[in-house]
């Protein structure tokens, strides 16, 4: 797949249903890059990921398998079944204990679950603002008090107009700015598996009080 394919232009206004991120897994998503994201091990290197995980928009699992070879009791999220049937396997692969579920991140309500700790690598920049909304009441209802959800997304530094939409620190700030703590924005950046091999990104570490 090439940075010029149309379906990598995911701007504002497009919504993406989990059809489409199921049929990038015909070929190798450009989010994959065959290991965890370098953010998320400097995360859990630092100690900065606390009990329970989830992993919400997990793809094919290498975040949260990285976090169970660790010790963690893992969760992991994907609205695209395919990428959950190659997570699942890897953990049977490796001989890891995470748990993978076909869920829609929009509906986290209903998972009838609680996590000290949410990552988020690459998810919450594919929603449009409504979207985005329901998606942070969603984490609200699963993240216990004092619960941590960490995001890595597409920044408003990256050059270009191709891929997902750009996202400000102001925007970040606005869409937590109701109940929620932000510890941190930082400047970081996803690997990707195009052009550079690497994409600006925000790294944001939000509390629950």
């Amino acid at each position: 797949m090439s940075d010029s394919d149309p379906m990598l232009t995911l701007g504002p206004a497009v919504y993406r249903s989990a059809e489409d991120f199921d049929a990038w897994y015909q070929g190798t998503p450009p989010w994959e890059i065959g290991g965890p994201q370098p953010a998320f091990v400097a995360l859990a290197d630092a100690g900065a990921i606390h009990g329970r995980v989830l992993d919400a928009g997990c793809g094919s699992g290498e975040n949260a398998l990285m976090l169970a070879a660790r010790g963690f009791d893992v969760t992991g999220l994907d609205a695209a079944s395919t990428a959950i049937v190659l997570a699942q396997g890897k953990a049977a692969e490796r001989g890891l204990d995470a748990r993978f579920v076909v869920w829609n991140a929009l509906d986290l309500e209903s998972l009838g679950d609680q996590f000290d700790t949410v990552i988020d690598s690459a998810l919450f920049h594919v929603f449009d603002d409504q979207r985005r909304a329901r998606y942070i009441e969603g984490l609200a209802t699963i993240l216990r008090p004092g619960g941590r959800y960490l995001m890595c997304c597409f920044s408003d530094r990256q050059p270009g107009q191709w891929g997902p939409r750009r996202v400000t620190q102001d925007e970040i700030r606005t869409a937590f700015a109701d109940g929620w703590n932000i510890e941190s924005i930082e400047s970081a950046q996803l690997g990707i598996g195009i052009g550079t091999g690497i994409a600006e990104a925000w790294l944001a570490t939000t509390t629950r009080p």
